[in-house]
């Protein structure tokens, strides 16, 4: 069979990006910190550049950004501990006496249909006073028998977290020679083509991540200002992190949500705490399923609130956890390729007959 150059060309890009998808997919575990590391650079190269087009040198440069990011992700995370250092007491003075309440009031509930429940008070006790009272000592052997027990997990996440800053540094480090380079790569007639398409996809990407960080933004303010409405302690701590947290899809939020009911049951220790946060976690997830996200992210990416879900639930089922924190930024790449057809498809003799 004879093939005209342009076939020959086109089978020859197809067979490349079939090799480097196969290869992608069998170094996935190996390639999780480098692709984080990538996703952060692009995020975070635009604050180097301008403290560079100040003057400022850009190792300093790169070395500033990095540190207030890290101190940034600490801070979230730190947000848990007045969370927990406030929960774990009330857990273990509480839990006995949720229980305690609840097989007496649920109990004969459901003995009315025939369903006989009575729950342990003293094992509940008993688990309590073993588990919640442990000091340091037994929660460091446990840890450290945990850790003999997955040692590879462990292993792997610690290497995870020392790996990722350092790809940051070096990605950050040499960005423009980096960009230089992959442009370098592009066949001197496919360039203006390709560059501009990547610009584009610049363009979008960039619309993305403002208004992912304005929709966390005002989620984090409307969670901290509704539980603070109906009293809760620990309103602000809650409230900001899940805000925050909601950046990570579904995973952000649940771990929101739990904190918010631990903290609801332990400080009211009755049905107002799960009503709350049930009031005020559903207006969320409605307002920014159905608004925010399609409206302040969605729409500036060129997706209706349809595709942003079918994106999330794909790229999730494809890829896990990484599927979904790339789901949208590779989305809009998609959306601004599809963009590029649908204009080449009504120029072409195929549309036009």
């Amino acid at each position: 069979m004879n093939l005209t150059p342009a076939q020959r060309r086109s089978l020859t890009w197809a067979g490349i990006a079939l090799a480097a998808i196969l290869l992608l997919w069998l170094l996935a575990p190996v390639l999780t910190p480098f692709i984080v590391g990538a996703v952060l650079a692009y995020a975070l190269h635009p604050a180097v550049e301008r403290l560079v087009a100040r003057r400022v040198p850009r190792l300093a440069s790169v070395l500033l950004v990095e540190v207030v990011f890290i101190v940034a992700v600490l801070a979230v995370l730190l947000l848990i501990v007045p969370i927990i250092s406030k929960e774990l007491p009330l857990l273990r003075e509480q839990i006995p006496l949720l229980a305690d309440k609840l097989n007496r009031s649920v109990a004969p509930w459901l003995a009315q249909f025939g369903i006989h429940v009575s729950l342990d008070i003293a094992g509940i006790k008993a688990f309590v006073l073993k588990y919640l009272n442990a000091n340091l000592e037994d929660g460091l052997a446990t840890a450290l028998s945990s850790a003999r027990i997955g040692g590879s997990i462990v292993l792997a996440v610690i290497g995870n977290m020392v790996l990722v800053p350092v790809v940051l540094f070096y990605l950050l480090s040499d960005w423009p020679r980096l960009v230089e380079r992959t442009q370098a790569l592009i066949p001197p007639r496919m360039r203006e083509q390709v560059v501009g398409f990547l610009d584009e996809c610049d363009g979008v990407l960039g619309q993305y991540l403002r208004g992912q960080l304005l929709v966390m933004l005002i989620l984090a303010a409307f969670y901290s200002i509704g539980l603070a409405l109906f009293r809760f302690d620990l309103a602000l701590p809650v409230g900001v992190f899940t805000g925050l947290a909601i950046f990570i899809p579904y995973l952000g939020f649940g771990l929101g949500l739990v904190l918010a009911l631990l903290a609801g049951l332990l400080q009211f220790a009755s049905w107002y705490g799960v009503i709350a946060v049930a009031v005020v976690f559903g207006i969320g997830q409605v307002v920014e399923s159905l608004w925010l996200t399609p409206r302040l992210v969605g729409e500036r990416i060129g997706m209706n609130p349809l595709m942003v879900i079918f994106a999330l639930l794909a790229f999730g089922h494809l890829f896990g956890f990484v599927g979904v924190l790339i789901a949208l930024p590779v989305s809009a790449l998609i959306v601004v390729a599809v963009r590029r057809l649908q204009v080449a498809y009504l120029a072409s003799p195929l549309y036009r007959g």
